[in-house]
């Protein structure tokens, strides 16, 4: 099979998911608007020297920290995650939207970098916040449309992706200690 005949079946493939789910969405939102709420949970147990085993649907994965914040360096860090968790998203929401949109997308590569500054973490600091201070994504963008039509994509996945929401805007948590006394 020739590439452009695999790309070509790729695309189709994604189109046809694409269409299909928005339908779904469409229809079942649409006869009972109640039916948009979803409710997503994990949960994690505590393994290694600060390692944790994660629990999301049915899926199992290992977070960890480098051996420099007292882990064994088996995964990815909790911080390299939830980048990772932004660029899966934003991949996820171009692809929608480029559908929706009729755009063509050749190649879509995103890049995160953030700032964390350790004395935030440790309570060195107290002005200094515990998490990122700077996030910067670097979206590489290739296909036929021009920069404009891509720019009005970008502005559709900056206004719908759940990921950057809850990175962009407060979200309320709240925590409840359990303990066995």
């Amino acid at each position: 099979m020739s590439e452009t005949l695999i790309e070509e079946t790729l695309e189709s493939v994604r189109a046809e998911k694409l269409t299909a789910a928005g339908n779904a969405w469409g229809e079942r939102i649409a006869a009972n608007t109640a039916s948009a709420a979803l409710i997503f949970k994990a949960s994690g147990v505590s393994t290694g020297s600060v390692s944790s085993e994660i629990t999301a649907g049915k899926h199992r994965f290992i977070v960890d920290e480098p051996e420099a914040l007292a882990g064994d360096d088996v995964a990815a860090s909790p911080v390299e995650f939830a980048l990772g968790a932004l660029i899966s998203c934003q991949v996820v929401v171009y692809r929608l939207y480029a559908h929706q949109l009729g755009l063509k997308i050749d190649s879509l590569q995103i890049d995160a970098d953030a700032d964390l500054d350790a004395r935030g973490l440790f309570g060195i600091e107290k002005t200094i916040r515990p998490g990122f201070g700077e996030v910067r994504l670097t979206v590489k963008i290739q296909g036929p449309e021009t920069r404009e039509r891509y720019e009005e994509l970008q502005a559709a996945v900056d206004e719908h992706c759940p990921v950057l929401d809850i990175f962009t805007n407060p979200t309320p948590v709240s925590v409840e200690l359990v303990t066995a006394s």
